[in-house]
């Protein structure tokens, strides 16, 4: 069974990470992973934000009334998404959890950084599907070794134009995708114990209790202040994490 601080670690992590979902739309996975990781394995980390994301993404997902829209834009990024997502958890068990920790590290302050910069790039109609398909290649892999879903996920969904009710429809079912295919990816691993889906389940409670009050927050604060700070926070949280895992690397290679 888990102990207490672990119990009381992933309560505190998802009233957090669904709070800041609550408040602009998105983040719970990337805030989840970033402090799970300080108390957990990157592998736990994973396991643990599966049900949170799943439950949260697919609710997000469903509103908007874009969903068969999107599918036929973007099916090529989600189809090679979803299967890249087994090559790059095939690393968990392979690689050095501390250099995959690293590289969590660095797609977290990235994506804090572009966001702040406000950096957008932009690809043509005529190259949506094949772009798509490379792109979603890269996502998959890089979701199966860090969990993480959104580099370069986000930059290639504003890179297609879709408008801001699209765009959040489209992260939803992006992610949701994503966190079947990880979910798998980890349960054919061997790295998705009964103890870890059972907290994942109960996760689900403070997440939408933090859904709940992120929402209520967002109607008397400035989302885009919120946004600023949000990603500064976890630029942070990404230059700590590196800053663990290169520790943790340098003191396996004097041992």
């Amino acid at each position: 069974m888990p102990d207490l601080i672990l119990i009381l670690a992933v309560v505190g992590t998802f009233l957090i990470a669904g709070t800041v979902k609550g408040v602009i739309g998105m983040g719970l996975p990337s805030v989840a992973l970033a402090l799970l990781t300080l108390t957990v394995d990157l592998t736990s980390a994973m396991a643990l934000m599966l049900v949170p994301s799943l439950v949260t993404n697919i609710w997000q997902a469903a509103v908007g009334g874009h969903g068969i829209a999107i599918l036929r834009r973007i099916w090529p990024f989600l189809m090679t998404a979803f299967v890249t997502v087994w090559l790059g958890a095939a690393a968990l068990t392979r690689v050095d959890l501390a250099l995959l920790t690293a590289l969590l590290g660095v797609l977290l302050a990235s994506y804090a950084l572009v966001s702040l910069a406000g950096w957008r790039v932009s690809i043509s109609r005529h190259n949506e599907e094949w772009v798509g398909a490379l792109v979603g290649i890269v996502n998959g892999t890089v979701t199966g070794m860090t969990g993480a879903f959104v580099m370069p996920s986000i930059l290639y969904l504003q890179a297609i134009g879709l408008a801001k009710d699209a765009l959040i429809q489209a992260m939803g079912l992006v992610f949701s995708i994503s966190t079947v295919a990880l979910a798998i990816a980890l349960q054919g691993n061997g790295l998705l114990t009964a103890d870890l889906g059972v907290l994942s389940l109960a996760a689900l409670v403070p997440a939408l209790i933090g859904m709940a009050a992120g929402q209520r927050i967002r109607r008397q604060l400035s989302e885009a202040r919120f946004r600023r700070v949000f990603f500064v926070g976890l630029l942070l949280l990404g230059l700590f994490i590196i800053v663990g895992a290169v520790g943790d690397i340098g003191a396996v290679s004097e041992g």
